[in-house]
């Protein structure tokens, strides 16, 4: 399992000759510069470091995005294969502020959040965690001092949602049905979500991005391998590779 970092910063011109024609009409519709260069490097990114895993040209990665509820070209983005043929890596994509990450897995489904560190607080930490934690959860979370309640949500919110995104459908399941270990207890699943009949073999890390910012990577299937404990992660320079292309 290889994490790699990036940076808001690190976009640039030379990564636009990377983009194929879907993703390029998204990134020239999307109006905010930030979220622009926030697209733009999650897609440089992921397309460096496939086509090196692939021996082939980034731009040629080849690429799709179908959103399972309507089919529009903004779902998760996967390897383009024939139907028939195995997926030979899955990967995943999360930004948040100015932290970009991809996550790539061999053999299995991978989903990989980052939240940005004090992006939470108030009625706004009030509000997310009602919509995102569990009867049990929330009681847990109100019962920690002040000052430590939005560290301890962004902890159990980034596995919550490490975990939809490798099953695939995101916040398209109620992420307060997916009930999760304490924040200083290591990551597992407790309770699914009615919506997921079949429970898969799951692996999952905590990580920490620049000290700061909390993160997490589930795997599931094969690439999730065998026994228990946390899923093993390479991490790797992002800002490095795409400071290195196109200029």
């Amino acid at each position: 399992m290889q994490v790699s970092w990036a940076r808001l910063g690190d976009a640039h011109e030379g990564l636009l000759s990377l983009l194929d024609p879907v993703e390029r009409g998204r990134y020239d519709a999307t109006v905010h510069p930030a979220d622009q260069a926030r697209f733009l490097v999650g897609c440089a990114l992921s397309r460096l470091l496939l086509g090196e895993l692939l021996g082939l040209p980034p731009a040629d990665v080849p690429l799709r995005r179908v959103c399972p509820r309507c089919g529009g070209p903004h779902g998760k983005a996967r390897l383009d294969v024939p139907p028939d043929a195995p997926v030979p890596y899955d990967f995943s994509v999360t930004h948040s502020g100015a932290v970009i990450g991809v996550a790539v897995c061999r053999g299995g489904q991978v989903g990989l959040d980052v939240e940005e560190a004090g992006s939470l607080v108030g009625v706004a930490l009030d509000n997310a965690a009602r919509a995102a934690l569990s009867d049990t959860e929330l009681a847990a979370l109100h019962a920690l001092p002040d000052a430590e309640r939005p560290s301890a949500f962004l902890r159990v919110w980034t596995r919550k949602e490490a975990v939809l995104k490798a099953l695939g459908v995101g916040l398209g399941v109620s992420p307060r049905g997916l009930e999760v270990t304490a924040p200083d207890l290591p990551p597992a699943v407790l309770s699914w979500p009615g919506q997921v009949t079949v429970r898969p073999r799951l692996r999952m890390a905590d990580l920490v991005v620049a000290g700061v910012h909390p993160a997490a990577v589930a795997v599931t299937g094969a690439g999730a391998g065998a026994g228990a404990g946390p899923v093993r992660v390479e991490p790797s320079d992002g800002s490095g590779v795409l400071a290195g292309y196109g200029r």
